[in-house]
């Protein structure tokens, strides 16, 4: 009825050497080689992904886009990754669905409204669109929030930024893919990488599940939430805990939600989509673990934040629910390392929940150090040294320490 539908990618036969090989096929990694064959002509790429394309992170997530972090080096990479959406639509061909909706990110005490007046100015001061707003204000923005005080934490004020918006993970994943197999990259689903291959301090060779030993001199960590058991394969233990995250969508409803809204003391966000739905999510599960079931735990509290900050949202269904992944690093900023202490490895992983946003202009910059050898200054606040250096980034007040006893 329909006709043939062509593959957005081409299958490949896996060869026994490559130039490059990129462990996961999330956003980070096909974006990194999506740049590698158009930036540096390097085209002869294997993507080695476990599952399937977008099976990790990059397709669990509610695929909001922001640069309104608190630290000027956060802030730097991400305005440029905002800004660069647009551009790799026009590139690719390819509609990501952006939808430039701007985020509210609200404020339930005067302490917090200091915390994002200070934001705000960072992100001023950088160039990035970003304003304080009175709990009025918030209101005209988003007309059905509460801002009585018949709330349990009453909202203050907020910080609307709107730059920010949405996109669809899918369409975005596909696109990027699809343009990097276009470019001669080969896309390998289903194949696990088992083991590395070191001589002299320099990797030489990935081993898959089925025992084919694939040569390379250049070999990207970018499992996302498994990144540190890929690590483990090249005796690199890095500082992260992977933490679940879940999230879950109503049914359809009318339009009433412009912006993304999300609440750091109700620990929820929520956002509509194109198709009406409300997307929504949480914190992280304050325990380590590697499941994507959701728990009754979660539902019930996304009921009771969504409809004390929205209250028309009471008696609307959930349709749809589903976890995550996020690897989190000590100070909430990744980890982007190469040639460190092995030549040849590189390591971009870390991104807690703040992968989605960052993965493109992050895949940009990861090229350049995979092809030259030299890490972009953009990316170098982000190496692994900055823990044994005690030099940690500011995203959080202190370091955090994940663990049952959270």
């Amino acid at each position: 009825m329909f006709g043939k539908y062509k593959r957005l990618w081409k299958k490949s036969r896996l060869k026994s050497s490559y130039d490059a090989v990129i462990i996961g096929g999330g956003l980070h990694g096909i974006s990194t080689a999506y740049f590698l064959a158009k930036n540096y002509g390097m085209t002869d790429v294997a993507i080695l992904e476990k599952r399937y394309i977008g099976f990790g992170g990059a397709g669990r997530n509610t695929a909001i886009v922001r640069a309104n972090q608190r630290t000027k080096e956060n802030l730097r990479l991400y305005d440029e990754g905002l800004k660069l959406w647009p551009k790799l639509m026009q590139e690719l061909d390819f509609n990501m669905l952006f939808f430039n909706c701007g985020n509210l990110n609200l404020a339930h005490s005067e302490a917090g409204m200091s915390a994002l007046r200070l934001q705000v100015a960072s992100a001023q001061f950088h160039g990035i669109q970003s304003e304080l707003v009175n709990a009025k204000q918030c209101k005209e923005l988003v007309p059905v929030l509460d801002i009585s005080d018949r709330l349990a934490f009453p909202i203050f004020g907020g910080m609307y930024h709107p730059p920010g918006g949405t996109l669809r993970p899918e369409s975005v994943l596909w696109g990027i893919a699809k343009g990097a197999s276009q470019k001669g990259v080969q896309i390998h689903q289903e194949t696990e990488v088992k083991s590395l291959e070191i001589k002299n301090n320099k990797v030489v060779s990935v081993k898959t599940g089925d025992g084919k030993k694939i040569h390379t001199p250049r070999v990207l960590n970018a499992a996302g939430g498994y990144s540190a058991l890929i690590a483990n394969m090249a005796g690199i233990r890095l500082p992260v805990d992977v933490l679940p995250i879940q999230a879950m969508v109503s049914q359809p409803l009318k339009p009433f939600l412009d912006h993304v809204v999300s609440s750091g003391v109700y620990h929820a966000y929520a956002n509509q989509s194109l198709k009406g739905e409300v997307v929504t999510g949480s914190h992280m599960d304050p325990w380590p673990g590697y499941t994507t079931q959701v728990t009754a735990r979660y539902i019930k509290h996304q009921a009771e934040a969504l409809t004390e900050l929205m209250p028309c949202l009471r008696g609307v269904k959930f349709m749809r629910t589903w976890g995550g992944l996020a690897d989190m690093t000590p100070d909430m900023a990744p980890i982007i390392d190469g040639n460190h202490p092995i030549d040849g490895f590189y390591i971009d992983c870390g991104w807690g929940y703040f992968g989605f946003k960052s993965a493109p202009v992050t895949g940009k910059y990861m090229a350049k150090f995979m092809a030259t050898g030299k890490c972009p200054e953009i990316l170098k606040p982000f190496t692994m040294k900055r823990f044994a250096q005690h030099r940690l980034s500011g995203e959080t007040a202190s370091p955090v320490n994940y663990g049952p006893w959270n």
